[in-house]
């Protein structure tokens, strides 16, 4: 049984914040955060929101599109390393806020590839028909663990949500092969502080360490699949920076129309960045019946991960 991609949905907040607005509050300017992370503006949610509410309204708009009902929905995996609260775990919120009734429920933490693990653990329990409907949602509220005093990283982050609805598909579609790998010895690098709660990053060492291996783990996952560089139709990397991405695209040697580019709107929503620029090129048009589409992520941990499937059902 192929595991695929039956219905995919976003929520972005409608708060916009601008890196002028930035500028206004820090030591830093629209052209110096342009020129090294490609972020014009972020996303930020209100205290009237939460995690588990952009989750919700995300996975609405998947399970609409899939035509599931919430009740056929099996697992729910949500990816996330800013929950609401220690437990119960959003997945467990999200599980009675959709009527999910007979879903078993959990959380993925592995920052910003936590989203690529939960499709990689959804491929499973569908391939061995385990289960047949399962929900993974990334979705992150970083603005409440980012310090707003350290310019290097309060310029990156921004909130949202993504879900997608998988299932089973025909033949040749859906997910053709993962690519998962932690390095425990570079959490340092990146790491919440248990003092202030607020996010900690050595960005020198994380960009080295996503350069190399966000373009490894595309080759690697591509061979696994049994596929060349040249069947790719799409790149969808993690929106962390656009060097790092660019690195992505041009180590699978990409037209530069064939990568997604939702960092200059929302910024870095760590887990939900890719599902969300999913989403956003099939709005867009950009992603086509049989295409070849590479997904790759990196993350605190340090953790990271691609996938590579062929879009349809």
């Amino acid at each position: 049984m192929n595991a695929g991609i039956l219905g995919v949905g976003k929520y972005l907040p409608e708060r916009i914040v601008t890196n002028v607005d930035l500028e206004k509050i820090m030591d830093t300017s629209d052209e110096w955060i342009r020129t090294r992370t490609g972020i014009e503006e972020r996303r930020l949610a209100g205290d009237d929101i939460d995690t588990s509410d952009m989750a919700y309204h995300a996975s609405v708009a998947a399970i609409e599109q899939s035509g599931v009902k919430p009740e056929e929905i099996d697992l729910i995996l949500v990816a996330t390393v800013t929950p609401d609260q220690s437990f119960p775990t959003v997945s467990c919120m999200l599980q009675e806020r959709l009527g999910a009734t007979k879903a078993a429920a959990m959380d993925i933490s592995a920052a910003c590839a936590g989203f690529m693990y939960g499709l990689a653990t959804a491929q499973q329990f569908i391939n061995n028909k385990a289960y047949k409907h399962i929900l993974i949602v990334g979705v992150e509220k970083l603005s409440k663990i980012t310090n707003w005093e350290d310019r290097n990283t309060a310029v990156l982050f921004g909130d949202g949500a993504g879900a997608v609805l998988m299932g089973p598909v025909s033949d040749g579609k859906g997910l053709l092969a993962f690519e998962l790998g932690a390095d425990g010895s570079g959490g340092k690098h990146l790491y919440k502080d248990m003092e202030n709660g607020t996010l900690v990053m050595n960005g020198r060492e994380v960009f080295k360490f996503a350069v190399r291996q966000m373009g490894d783990t595309c080759i690697r996952v591509l061979e696994k699949a049994g596929l060349d560089k040249t069947d790719v139709d799409y790149l969808i990397p993690h929106q962390a920076n656009l060097r790092i991405m660019e690195a992505a695209r041009q180590r699978l040697e990409l037209p530069p129309e064939k990568m997604s580019h939702t960092i200059r709107k929302y910024g870095n929503n760590s887990a939900a960045s890719i599902p969300i620029a999913l989403a956003e090129e099939l709005e867009a048009g950009k992603i086509k019946d049989n295409d070849v589409i590479v997904m790759v992520g990196f993350g605190g941990g340090l953790t990271w991960g691609g996938i590579a499937l062929r879009w349809g059902v």
